[in-house]
This record gives structure tokens, sequence and C-alpha cells, in this order.
């Protein structure tokens, strides 16, 4: 029997809250300890219209079940007015194979659980005390970032930079009502960094936005739109000038994240060993070492994850009774 789950019924079981932080949690720790079978990333670019397809999975060890997920971003769409991502998973017995469900999540998923792995960084990476934070990007994921932060941090203010003047005001706009606290656009990146503890940059960008000069101390970083070998929001020089550098899987950063950018600039030897998020969950002392640390994290997003709130969210379902069974 395989149960068919629409967008609806997806978000009726799975909030932006704290509920998924020790899910997440517990997906990166399992990654780290090596428990989980994770190949590598299948994409195909759609350059003419901005536009990629990846196709992630991951089983985890002793687990009933696995997710195999399409996700696609295609970046022109906020233009003719739908959102820029979509896409669906699929959750399989791990002894049989069966299809066990299909989430038709258009990317919902995907988004929830990339912004709860911010939320993630931050609290084991930025200082307690952190109250501002700079969002580099106004997009879908740029608004999920800033509501999942804080779940973590007792955030005060935030500070909002994009390339598009409009789309950033109504950013701000539309989500200072929400949220209820001082949301300010900046007119440069520069600006946004001086002013925030917390730095999150949320865009596709191909040409890095954050310099390395602007660094500060007790900053933290989670940058997270390097998700593909050709994109690039941090210069290359932070990964090596930073005290602690967390990836959320070494082995997808040093191909696609930030890593990348440093080891093809001959920056960082391919050598190098770094402690991913997972190790730094369990021993929080591998992490920020003191206030004046400058942290980043390069978060590229990994198949356990989708495995993680795929089953999260079937099981949910199952509860409630929702979707539709198919033989």
């Amino acid at each position: 029997m395989t149960v068919i789950l629409n967008s609806k019924e997806i978000k009726e079981c799975v909030k932006l809250d704290q509920n998924l932080i020790p899910i997440i949690e517990n997906a990166f720790i399992n990654l780290s300890q090596g428990k989980v079978k994770m190949p590598p990333i299948l994409r195909l670019d759609i350059e003419k219209y901005h536009g990629e397809s990846d196709v992630k999975a991951a089983y985890i060890e002793g687990l009933d079940s696995y997710a195999i997920k399409v996700a696609s971003g295609f970046f022109n769409n906020p233009k003719i007015g739908i959102p820029s991502s979509n896409g669906l998973m699929v959750l399989l017995d791990s002894k049989t194979g069966v299809i066990k469900s299909v989430l038709l999540d258009k990317g919902y998923l995907t988004d929830v659980r990339t912004a709860i792995a911010g939320a993630i960084a931050a609290k084991y990476l930025s200082n307690p005390e952190s109250s501002i934070v700079g969002i580099i990007g106004a997009g879908i994921q740029a608004k999920m970032q800033l509501e999942s932060i804080m779940l973590v941090r007792k955030i005060k203010t935030a500070y909002v930079w994009s390339r598009n003047f409009e789309k950033t005001q109504t950013f701000v706009e539309n989500i200072k009502i929400k949220l209820g606290i001082d949301i300010i656009r900046c007119e440069t990146p520069q600006e946004t960094l001086n002013l925030s503890d917390i730095v999150i940059t949320t865009t596709p960008s191909k040409i890095p936005i954050i310099k390395s000069d602007w660094l500060k101390k007790g900053l933290h970083i989670t940058a997270m739109g390097s998700d593909a070998e050709q994109k690039n929001e941090l210069d290359p020089n932070i990964i090596k000038e930073c005290d602690v550098y967390v990836p959320d899987n070494q082995s997808q950063t040093s191909i696609l994240g930030e890593l990348n950018h440093a080891i093809k600039a001959g920056i960082i030897s391919t050598d190098s060993k770094y402690n991913d998020l997972g190790k730094v969950i369990i021993d929080s002392n591998l992490g920020r070492k003191n206030i004046d640390d400058i942290t980043v994290a390069d978060l590229t997003g990994t198949g356990v994850q989708d495995t993680a709130i795929a089953r999260h969210t079937f099981s949910l379902s199952q509860k409630k009774k929702l979707g539709v069974q198919l033989d």
C-alpha cells in the first residue's frame, strides 16, 4: 500500500518549529558517525531558464525506510509569480524497496529542513547572546532562515540586503508584521555584515558577496546558497581566515560548497580535515571556543536531512490518517 500525500496535508503535519530541531540534529549525528549510506548528488542544470534539478538520497542504518528526493530551483520563477523551488520525496521500505509514500510537497520539506539546518548551525556556532542577524537575499529561504533562527536565538533586529530593491522592500514589510521584530533594509552587503552578529547567505550567486576583509571578531556566518559547483557566496579566503569552519558534509562541500572554491583557489589543501556539523552537535567544544571566534557553517544540503524529514512527515500523516492509499 502506497500513501500519496499532497502539499496541504504535508503542511498540516510539518511546521517550522522546535520539534524539527532534534530530528535534523540526529540526522547529522548519524551522518558524522558513519551510519548513513548517501550517494553523490545527481544534478541537472537548465541554464537557459536559470534552473536546476537535484536528486538526493540517504539510508540511515537500522531504519525501516529511506527517502529519494527530486528538488528543483528555477530562480527566474518569482518574476512570473511562482515559487523558485519545487519537488517531491519518495519514501521506500528499507527491506523491500516498496514505495511506502509519495510526498508531493512542492519543495516545502526541502525548504523547511534547510532552514532548520541553519538554525542548528547558529545554535552551536554563534555566540549565545547574539541578537542581530543579517540576511543576504530576499527569497523564500531568506524568510525561512530568519524564522528558524528565532527558534535558537533571541533576535531583536534583522538587517536584509539583496540585489533587487523592490523585492527587498516587500520582504521587509511583509515579514516585519509576521515576526514582530525590527527589520531594516541595507544598502550594501558590507553594511549588513557590519551591523550583524550572525549573517546568513541565501542566494544562488556565482560571484562572492561577502569579502574576507569585512570579517569582524565574534561573527558567525551560515552560507547555504552554494549547493552547486558554480555557486559561490563567500570570498574563498574566509575559509582560511575564520577560526572555525564547519561543513554539513565535507565530501560535499569540497565539491559543491564554499570549501570547493577555497580548494580550487589553492587556499585550502585537499588534505585538510574539518569537523562536520554532526560532530559539533555531539561535542560543542569542537565548535566556537570563545566570544571572539569567527565561525563559518557551509551548508550544501544532505540526503540524510531529506530521509529524516520524510520519515517524520509520513509518521505524523499516519497518526492523522491523511493521504490517499493506492494498491
